[in-house]
């Protein structure tokens, strides 16, 4: 059965390591928004443009823009997959279920991973990603010489990883995700993770909580 699942959380909360994961485990695509969106920067054009300022400050891409930009890797993905980071508001959301309900399919699940904002602001702080593979984590994962330990390519900081940005970034999140994960709550469909605990101890959980519900997808 092809999954439809929705990874959802404050920035620095883990979304693309324990996304990754989940999407291996799984066998699914893996889509994060944030790679997808600075994949858009260094590709240029028209889109770049438009995406560029906003992304500058730590803001939101537009929801019209951001589900256009979407809509074409999902029409290539509908084999299942996991979204990191969207939908970001109600409205992305509605159309994610209007696309998928044009195709006779529906989400199967929202995780939602939590941490406490002083432990993200530590993360921020030593967060690093590769430009190469994408692959995005703390300094502390890295090989020595501050190499990716997927790829072996020299990882650095990101250059939206100041603390201003996240602060912004923050904000954003309270106001306009945290609807998108009280609605999923209200619907039954969410799985709250504590992504405070050591990187293997949450993929745990995240396992977890993917077979719980795939178990209730089975008794709908």
């Amino acid at each position: 059965m092809a999954l439809h699942l929705i990874l959802l959380g404050p920035p620095a909360s883990g979304k693309g390591t324990q996304g990754r994961r989940l999407a291996e485990r799984e066998e699914l695509a893996y889509l994060s928004t944030g790679a997808l969106l600075r994949e858009v920067l260094r590709n240029g054009g028209p889109v770049a443009d438009e995406v560029r300022p906003t992304l500058a400050v730590g803001g939101y891409v537009s929801d019209s823009l951001m589900c256009d930009i979407l809509e074409d890797w999902l029409a290539r993905h509908e084999d299942g997959w996991v979204l990191d980071g969207f939908p970001r508001t109600v409205a992305q959301d509605d159309f994610l279920k209007h696309w998928l309900a044009a195709k006779g399919q529906a989400v199967d699940g929202a995780l939602a991973l939590e941490v406490p904002k002083a432990e993200l602001v530590q993360r921020i702080e030593e967060r690093v990603e590769c430009p190469s593979c994408g692959w995005s984590g703390q300094t502390n994962q890295l090989k020595e010489g501050f190499q990716c330990p997927s790829c072996g390519e020299k990882a650095a900081r990101r250059d939206d990883d100041s603390l201003e940005n996240f602060m912004h970034r923050f904000e954003e999140y309270k106001e306009h995700t945290v609807p998108v994960i009280e609605r999923y709550r209200a619907l039954g469909m969410l799985a709250p993770v504590d992504a405070s605990e050591p990187i293997d101890v949450v993929s745990k959980c995240v396992e977890q909580a993917v077979n719980q519900l795939k178990s209730d997808g089975q008794k709908a």
